[in-house]
């Protein structure tokens, strides 16, 4: 699908700061938004519906399935995630850049959708860092860290498939890393194309 707008992809196992990387992201980028994803698990702590998650039961899910109204979806950690089409297709054909918090497996099947999304995969530095993340934010039982800990060797392997890598070792570097990707992206000859049609066209380089 060619739209002026552009899809940026974040993926990383949970822990890794995909969250607040994205979420530092959008106040400080005024052109992006973000498209909230449906899931079937509870809110956690703070959150609210509508601004994290739309928080939707199994069988309302599976019925936004059959219709196609997800671009994507899959299973995480037991719980169901999904992708809006309308939102993301009304957003990117309007120009606007879009930015999608989701697993690897949903970021794989976007780009098989739209040829020009750009997969960001945000690495942790080490596992023993990994781990304490998971303990410090106080949400999950030991059991659960212990799975997450599992499945996300799983989740770094998926790394390799994507066109951008940022190691989230210090905060600030790696948020500097990623407004640059999405920077970069912009001004790349294909995506100002897209975007700048007019000005592409009055050049006769359309």
């Amino acid at each position: 699908m060619e739209t002026p707008g552009n899809l940026f992809v974040v993926a990383a196992p949970s822990g890794a700061g995909k969250s607040s990387l994205v979420k530092a992201l959008l106040e400080l980028d005024a052109h992006l938004a973000v498209s909230v994803s449906h899931t079937t698990r509870p809110p956690r702590g703070q959150e609210r519906d509508g601004r994290e998650y739309w928080f939707i039961a199994v069988p309302m899910f599976r019925e936004m399935v059959a219709r196609g109204d997800f671009f994507e979806w899959a299973e995480v950690h037991g719980n169901l995630y999904g992708s809006s089409r309308p939102a993301i297709a009304q957003s990117l054909a309007a120009g606007i850049d879009v930015v999608l918090e989701i697993d690897y497996q949903g970021a794989l099947q976007i780009k098989q959708l739209f040829e020009h999304a750009v997969l960001i995969f945000i690495l942790p530095p080490g596992w023993d860092e990994l781990r304490q993340r998971l303990t410090r934010r106080g949400e999950d039982p030991p059991e659960v860290i212990e799975q997450r800990m599992v499945n996300a060797r799983t989740e770094v392997a998926q790394a390799r498939h994507f066109d951008f890598v940022i190691i989230n070792s210090l905060f600030e570097t790696a948020l500097f890393d990623l407004k640059t990707v999405v920077h970069s992206q912009r001004l790349r000859y294909a995506a100002q194309q897209r975007n700048k049609s007019q000005v592409f066209s009055a050049l006769g380089l359309i």
